[in-house]
């Protein structure tokens, strides 16, 4: 083997160490850029339902059979089942609703990528000037035509006299 082939094959090594050497930052970043592009929507579905902004709210969900939205609280549970169901059930609410002024907050515990589909658990405060309340929140999504949807929504309210219990 000629120097000159040596020299290029030891150029072609170094040059693929560092190509390997930078993919784990690449996909941490690709990772990282994923989970604020669901975070987004996350902010973006609660947002719009505060400002009874239908639209945004509309684009938030994927429009599908298996779409499902629950709500538990003090006075009870409620759930449903697709997204036709969600869509009207909320029809009187973007006719009547005002705008919230309460302010959002979020405390992420855990977002999770699977491919086309994602998981994030989290803790949301809602406070106004009277009162704030917590709710802990799992959300559902998937990635369909490059953006990510919600198909799942759960929301819990925290009771006034119970601790949150968070495992972590």
């Amino acid at each position: 083997m000629s120097v000159p082939v040596k020299i290029l094959r030891g150029k072609i090594k170094l040059l693929l160490i560092f190509l390997f050497g930078l993919m784990p930052a690449y996909l941490w970043a690709q990772a990282v850029k994923e989970k604020d592009a669901i975070k987004a929507v996350i902010i973006k579905e609660t947002s719009s339902f505060m400002n009874v902004d239908r639209k945004n709210w509309t684009e938030s969900w994927l429009h599908t059979p298996y779409a499902y939205w629950s709500y538990s609280d003090s006075t009870g549970s409620s759930f449903l089942d697709g997204w036709e169901a969600i869509n009207k059930t909320f029809d009187t609410y973007f006719q009547t609703e005002k705008p919230s002024k309460s302010k959002i907050t979020y405390e992420w515990i855990e977002v999770r990528v699977y491919g086309n589909g994602a998981y994030a658990r989290f803790f949301q405060k809602s406070a106004d000037n009277i009162d704030v309340d917590e709710t802990s929140q799992v959300r559902i999504l998937e990635k369909k035509d490059g953006k990510w949807r919600l198909v799942y929504v759960s929301v819990v309210e925290k009771y006034q006299n119970n601790n949150r219990i968070n495992n972590n």
